[in-house]
């Protein structure tokens, strides 16, 4: 009988131990994100969530890991734990990479600058960082697709970026090679369009505005364009892309119309007025403008 007694508390010690270990530990951090990154080993990664107060026990884990996969690893990605979850619940979890989140749906409208993209940005997706996206978005004004795109909440402003400019690449790819073949310079071409998308207000002025725009900068004149404040100071095209355009612009300033205007204003409705000569324009100035 002693010996029966003992053997029911062995195996009620093992069992409430084991559920112990199976459960989540008592400060799980609840509605954060857990991220697996690509390359790490397993041992790495259950080492990393015990230390994070995310399993109780990282042989537990790993057994349930190998129950569920094989020898397979985890997918990689972010996970979000939205909920107090059991070892075995989480290796499950993680080895079908079931992340718990859904993307979210974002447009970038033509025009937006870096600065612009961040707001929207900050505004769609939880803990993204503005001020990081801005930096390194710095070098990739003019070439941000504006485009509608699904992003995950935790997708960090490095990855948004490369989806962005991948983007760009694939979309201009046509409109790249034919710039080379006409010997123009593609990053000048995206400079001008940026312009062309801030001035065009979107009403289909675009290839009026680029063969004006051309037709002063070969002239030597100042393209003295108000999305472009710098324009009226100093001859040629500013330094870096002032927005990131769409395709119409980037077409419009690969292949400007030919026209003899040299001047052209918006009154205050948006609509446009073209002059052929200054004096022509400082008649439009005092028709639509004051």
């Amino acid at each position: 009988m002693k010996y029966f007694i003992g053997i029911l508390i062995a195996v009620f010690i093992l069992v409430f131990i084991s559920l112990l270990l199976v459960g989540a530990p008592a400060d799980f951090p609840v509605d954060s994100t857990y991220s697996v990154k690509s390359g790490n080993s397993l041992t790495q990664i259950a080492n990393d969530l015990e230390s994070k107060s995310i399993i109780r026990s990282e042989a537990v884990f790993q057994f349930f890991v190998i129950l569920f996969a094989g020898d397979k690893n985890v997918i990689a990605g972010d996970y979000l734990l939205d909920k107090a979850l059991s070892v075995s619940a989480l290796a499950k979890r993680m080895v079908l990479g079931q992340y718990s989140m859904s993307a979210v749906k974002i447009t970038i409208l033509e025009g937006f600058n870096s600065e612009k993209i961040s707001e929207v940005f900050r505004e769609k997706l939880n803990n993204f960082d503005a001020e990081e996206f801005k930096n390194l978005a710095k070098a990739e004004e003019g070439y941000l697709f504006p485009d509608t795109y699904f992003f995950f909440p935790t997708t960090r402003a490095e990855e948004i970026i490369k989806v962005m400019r991948a983007n760009f690449d694939k979309k201009t790819e046509s409109l790249q090679r034919e710039a080379a073949s006409l010997e123009k310079n593609w990053s000048d071409i995206i400079i001008m369009a940026s312009i062309i998308e801030r001035e065009a207000f979107g009403n289909g002025d675009e290839e009026t505005i680029s063969g004006i725009l051309w037709k002063r900068f070969e002239r030597k004149m100042l393209l003295q364009a108000d999305a472009a404040p710098e324009t009226y100071e100093k001859l040629g095209l500013p330094e870096r892309a002032i927005s990131n355009p769409g395709l119409r612009s980037i077409a419009a300033a690969l292949y400007p119309a030919e026209t003899p205007y040299l001047f052209y204003l918006h009154d205050k409705n948006g609509n446009i007025h073209y002059a052929k000569t200054f004096e022509e324009h400082r008649r439009n100035i005092r028709r639509y403008l004051k």
